[in-house]
């Protein structure tokens, strides 16, 4: 039993205090935001751009409590990053997809109550690493199964989601590979903290020392990897590689692995640019997107001019014209961030999401215990990669991979997941 001293007492208040001040912060920026746009639409305050907001509040509110009463030594700046994020998130899908606005809102409600699930009802996180095996296979077995009965709610492009009815809500679209991303983080994590002292005996060997133990890791991976090639996500293919390659050097020490698979990667998209359209098609965009503006290039083209017209300071919420990118409110919600919120928009969103990186992994540094060292640093891995990739192709400095800006993008299942990691990065810095 944790021994509680006036000292403890007034950290965890003056922790508490920090959060809720900057729990604060973020109402402000997300409300403010709310009622110019409100204005900018309407010419006065309406309740529709109020409600989500509203509503977001309340579940941060709720958030907010049950983690100071069940979790109180957790990370101060975990829940402010998320509630930020996910408020934006409310506030972007109002202005650039109105349909989608109650659904983005259920899915934010649905996901803080996952996070709050994953950080406070687990006695430990033994089931996890014990039936690594069985969460993995199912997984695949899923993504396997968008083969056969995938669909895609738009009409066209790649089949990745499975249609689920449900009584109320109605039909949901569900992507797999969303959760594999957090199934494969947990197996590598169980597989590399129960090998390491092995891995880490073998590293005067070199590669062929550490090769026996990291056979049947490097045969589910390569099935994973197969499987969504097969399906051509690429971009999660991108993901799950680098990954890989991060928590491999982690465990074992040796630049040669990481050189090595860089080198793989690098050989992996030259093979796919010839032999897949959707490469192709990406990796032309990315060297010179002019030819082809008003056809195949035309998403990224508009992006490009949306980020130009941004500037330092944007056009203003509801002053932009992000709505010309198809498929603005998912894959390029970060263009419509840097057009109405400019440079220092966008800035932000890249300050935010570093500021994530730096607590994730001070969460994995500051725990004793192998498997949640791994856990903690792979979700941020996991988060850091996403982000710089979506990032780095709205703005054309990356081919663009068509993966989602994490509590931002809309999207169900995207919000799931990346809830649930959030969660366990929680649970994982109260229980140090």
């Amino acid at each position: 039993m944790k021994k509680i001293t006036l000292q403890n007492y007034e950290i965890e208040t003056k922790n508490g205090r920090s959060e809720q001040i900057l729990l604060l912060i973020a109402a402000a920026f997300v409300f403010v935001n709310a009622i110019i746009f409100s204005l900018a639409s309407n010419g006065n305050i309406h309740r529709a751009h109020l409600w989500g907001p509203l509503v977001w509040l309340a579940t941060m509110a709720i958030a907010q409590y049950s983690l100071a009463h069940w979790r109180p030594d957790h990370d101060e700046l975990l829940l402010p990053i998320f509630a930020l994020l996910t408020g934006w998130g409310i506030v972007l899908s109002d202005r650039l997809a109105v349909n989608f606005l109650a659904r983005q809102v259920l899915w934010v409600v649905l996901g803080t109550a996952v996070l709050l699930a994953v950080a406070i009802l687990p006695r430990n996180l033994y089931p996890l690493r014990r039936y690594r095996y069985t969460l993995l296979i199912g997984g695949l077995a899923l993504l396997a199964a968008t083969l056969l009965l995938g669909i895609n709610p738009s009409g066209y492009g790649a089949q990745l989601w499975l249609p689920i009815s449900l009584p109320i809500i109605g039909t949901i679209y569900f992507q797999p590979s969303e959760l594999l991303k957090l199934l494969l983080v947990i197996f590598l994590a169980s597989y590399f903290a129960d090998r390491e002292p092995l891995l880490r005996l073998d590293r005067q060997q070199g590669w062929r020392g550490a090769l026996p133990y990291l056979a049947p890791l490097l045969l589910m991976w390569g099935f994973c990897m197969l499987l969504l090639v097969w399906q051509r996500d690429l971009g999660a293919a991108t993901i799950f590689f680098i990954l890989f390659l991060a928590l491999l050097y982690l465990a074992t020490g040796h630049k040669r692995y990481a050189a090595g698979g860089l080198i793989l990667l690098l050989l992996g998209g030259i093979f796919a640019y010839f032999y897949f359209d959707v490469v192709t098609l990406r990796v032309d965009a990315w060297l010179n997107p002019w030819p082809d503006a008003y056809d195949r290039a035309y998403q990224i083209v508009q992006s490009l001019y949306a980020v130009a017209a941004g500037g330092l300071f944007g056009s203003g919420i509801g002053l932009g014209f992000p709505i010309y990118i198809p498929v603005v409110h998912s894959d390029f919600v970060f263009a419509a961030v840097a057009e109405e919120w400019g440079l220092i928009g966008s800035l932000s969103i890249v300050a935010i999401f570093m500021l994530l990186a730096y607590r994730g992994m001070r969460i994995a540094l500051l725990t004793e215990r192998p498997f949640r060292f791994y856990l903690a640093a792979g979700i941020t891995i996991l988060f850091s990669i996403q982000a710089l990739l979506i990032m780095g192709g709205v703005t054309k400095i990356l081919p663009l991979t068509g993966v989602t800006l994490a509590f931002i993008s809309y999207g169900g299942s995207s919000m799931f997941i990346s809830s649930s990691m959030a969660g366990l990065l929680l649970y994982i810095s109260a229980d140090t």
